[in-house]
């Protein structure tokens, strides 16, 4: 009878490390969180460039860096890329956060508008194009692009807050944007950022596209009432 409780303690102990190291391959397995090590690294740019989309977006999309040199091939047809024109504040050591990255997520047709305004000609889309920035930017001035020509000739005009248009600097949280195939097609929409809802960026430039605020939006730069 002894050698019985004894032989069925043991099972018991084994049965109960079997199931705790399953238990934490589970949790490592899950944990879908910001990757630990230097933010110079594959993994955890692909990861921070990557979830500026929703996860059932960001699993599959194309990861790349704003040069082209591509992190990790996509299966969607979305693609994300780091968006802050000005660079890293710390190039050695990498973004600070995805938020300084500007990292967003877009469609072919959102890439096509990204690109064209990059560099400074007129967007030609086959429809309407959509993006997602749920890490925010580091600042606009809604007003204006960083081109004041849509014929690739302006000279990049990058805005500051200090240099950006009187009551026109927005530094944005999460939001999903608009480009739509025919920017005429946005009038009667409000520019005012402060709205709380859907707003015109870049009115009259041919880049205008609409914000969608999300929630989160305002934690940057407080909403003004």
């Amino acid at each position: 009878m002894k050698k019985l409780l004894v032989l069925l303690l043991f099972v018991n102990l084994f049965a109960c490390n079997d199931i705790t190291k399953e238990t934490q391959t589970q949790v490592e397995i899950n944990n879908d969180g910001e990757p630990e090590g230097p933010h110079t690294s594959t993994e955890w740019k692909i990861w921070a460039y990557s979830t500026a989309a929703p996860s059932f977006i960001a699993s599959g999309c194309k990861v790349m860096e704003a040069d082209g040199t591509v992190l990790r091939e996509g299966t969607n047809g979305w693609t994300a890329m780091p968006g802050n024109p000005r660079g890293m504040s710390d190039p050695e050591n990498g973004w600070k956060d995805p938020h300084e990255a500007m990292p967003m997520v877009t469609d072919a047709q959102g890439m096509k508008w990204a690109m064209a305004y990059m560099a400074g000609t007129k967007p030609e889309l086959d429809h309407d194009g959509w993006m997602y920035m749920l890490h925010g930017d580091m600042g606009e001035d809604n007003s204006v692009g960083m081109r004041m020509s849509v014929n690739g000739e302006g000279e990049i005009d990058i805005k500051t807050k200090e240099t950006a248009a009187e009551g026109q600097w927005i530094e944005s949280g999460p939001h999903i944007m608009l480009m739509p195939k025919d920017p005429s097609s946005l009038k009667g929409l409000t520019t005012d950022f402060n709205s709380g809802g859907p707003y015109i960026m870049f009115e009259g430039t041919g880049y205008d596209h609409v914000m969608i605020p999300l929630e989160g939006y305002y934690d940057y730069q407080p909403q003004k009432k």
